[in-house]
């Protein structure tokens, strides 16, 4: 069977490849219970942010000083009935010495719909880029890459439906649309529909050995003043210095407002390009592999920063600009037990928030599989993302899956 072809099946879901009578007859009245348990420890500097930009707290902050318990997630999926599948899935993540439970997934999902149809409905991970989409247990890595960490606080989440179309064609084609209400990072909106993203998929084979996957997609968010919630414990902005309003952000240079997360009001638009390349010889990825992958943000902002005075929003400065940042990373398998890979991050924030400084991050990584169900990972980090602030970061991680889950996707 070709790769395009299995990658076509699991992006529909591991339900869109069986028969929705046998799937309910399987779990109807027995529904799947998994959990995934993430834990480790890191050595590390204080996290003082990312360059200037603002940022969604201790989602951006990646793995805390010392020992930590991160994205730990319990998850109930079962077919409602012939026509309908759902999901549930709780994370636990701990920062500061308190414990957080956090609703990440809560959906429905079509499973007989003709001609490549399915409608999905509730709480779930957008389709936004490559990794966006994948639970962060099922990364390479310790943690997301930067440019994620800065803009979407390490994957974007939120209530809304989704309309995804999967062409009936050899070269794997897949078409979709979200709209969100608007209530997570990096959207903050009043009304009704808050966010929305278009996307696309293309994949095929070269041979036996090699296939790829690209994408493209774009989201667009509402941000309006008061209605941004931000997990960063700390304040966005303990103090400002006084302020005139000013039309043009030139006027900036010396960067003395201070940005936070909930400080924008108006509109974000995030453009994203995906490429995956995998190789294993003959498809047999269990003894070798590697896997090649690559994604680029063009972020533009247009809008006002400001801050609160008596109820009120008031200006502080114009943004009709655009940051950029990319990441790349290899992985390479040469037994079913051990992998190892390399990372390389960089951000281009716009002149409102840096002088030319570009954030960046080098991440080494080996891991060793005793099963396909539990990873020891030890990863190396060389952390430049503010300036004049350098760090060596060092994790060990553990990974382990209980229960049934269903196939990771391409």
């Amino acid at each position: 069977m070709k790769l395009h072809a299995i990658s076509r099946a699991l992006t529909c879901t591991f339900i869109g490849a069986m028969a929705p009578t046998v799937l309910f007859a399987e779990t109807g009245m027995n529904p799947n219970i998994s959990a995934v348990i993430n834990v480790g420890y890191t050595d590390r500097s204080d996290f003082h942010g990312i360059g200037n930009l603002p940022i969604d707290g201790d989602h951006s902050a990646g793995p805390d000083d010392g020992f930590w318990l991160d994205h730990t997630e319990l998850a109930l999926s079962a077919a409602f009935d012939e026509m309908f599948y759902g999901k549930v899935t709780t994370v636990l993540e701990e920062h500061d010495g308190s414990t957080e439970v956090e609703l990440e997934e809560a959906f429905v999902q079509t499973m007989a719909m003709p001609y490549g149809l399915s409608v999905r409905g509730g709480r779930f991970m957008s389709n936004l880029g490559y990794l966006n989409s994948k639970h962060t247990h099922t990364d390479n890595y310790v943690d997301r890459p930067l440019v994620y960490r800065a803009f979407v606080g390490s994957h974007y989440y939120d209530d809304g439906v989704r309309l995804n179309w999967i062409a009936p064609t050899e070269t794997y084609i897949e078409l979709g649309a979200e709209a969100f209400k608007g209530g997570q990072f990096p959207a903050a909106a009043s009304s009704n529909i808050g966010a929305t993203n278009v996307y696309a998929k293309f994949g095929d084979d070269f041979d036996e050995s090699n296939s790829w996957q690209a994408g493209i997609s774009w989201l667009r968010t509402d941000n309006d003043f008061g209605e941004c919630s931000t997990h960063d414990h700390g304040d966005d902005h303990d103090d400002h210095d006084d302020h005139d309003d000013h039309d043009d952000h030139d006027d900036h240079d010396d960067h003395g407002f201070e940005f936070g997360a909930c400080d924008f009001d108006g509109n974000k638009d995030f453009y994203v390009a995906d490429f995956v390349w995998k190789w294993a010889p003959n498809g047999n990825y269990k003894y070798q592999s590697l896997t090649w992958q690559s994604e680029y943000f063009y972020v533009k902002e247009d809008g006002w920063y400001g801050e609160e005075h008596e109820g009120a929003f008031e200006r502080e400065l114009r943004q009709d600009d655009h940051n950029t940042g990319w990441y790349s990373s290899v992985v390479y398998r040469w037994s079913p037990n051990w992998s190892a890979g390399i990372r390389y991050s960089e951000l281009k924030p716009s002149d409102t928030y840096s002088d030319g400084f570009k954030p960046k991050a080098t991440d080494l990584m080996v891991d060793w599989n005793y099963s396909h169900f539990a990873t020891v990972r030890l990863q190396y980090t060389r952390d430049e993302s503010m300036e004049d602030m350098d760090d060596d970061i060092f994790s060990i991680q553990f990974v382990g899956s209980m229960g049934a889950h269903g196939a990771h996707l391409f």
